[in-house]
């Protein structure tokens, strides 16, 4: 995919999780393109703070936080928000790229907090089988031990 194409398409992603498209998941379903998306009954600020911190709770290492409301709005635009935490570690990573390995481009794990249009926050992060799947494996094992990684951080961070 030529990077005009995939930058393209990253944006029509941010611009659909913005615009609530993808956030009309049920709890916890997939959405369109391996998208999991969970509803959230805290904040903004909270959910991401909770989930950083369940994060660091696992020994996963955080690489980053991407706030893209406050790039939004260095350049004198607005977005509702909206974002990004990046975090894994080897243990996880490795066997996901020992199935595939350009499935690294799509590592660390990247989970996105966003607030739609009607108020409701929601925490979204890709299903590891379908990365692998994407990346031309149709099954993988660690896949699924991540996914339930990524269920229980999702759900602990969610929890009443």
């Amino acid at each position: 995919m030529s990077p005009i194409r995939t930058s393209t398409l990253l944006a029509s992603l941010i611009l659909l999780a913005g615009c609530g498209a993808i956030g009309r998941q049920h709890h916890g379903m997939q959405g369109p393109h391996g998208l999991v998306a969970v509803k959230s009954p805290h904040s903004q600020s909270d959910t991401v703070n909770r989930l950083e911190a369940e994060v660091r709770q696992r020994n996963l290492n955080v690489t980053a936080r991407i706030d893209h409301a406050a790039a939004a709005q260095r350049i004198g635009q607005s977005l509702r928000p909206n974002e990004v935490v990046i975090f894994g570690n080897p243990q996880a990573g490795t066997p996901l790229m020992q199935c595939a390995p350009t499935v690294g481009i799509d590592l660390p794990i990247k989970a996105l907090v966003w607030t739609d249009g009607t108020g409701q926050v929601w925490l979204g992060y890709n299903d590891p089988a379908w990365l692998v799947h994407r990346h031309g494996v149709p099954e993988c094992p660690a896949a699924e031990n991540v996914r339930k990684a990524l269920a229980a951080i999702a759900e602990a961070t969610v929890a009443r």
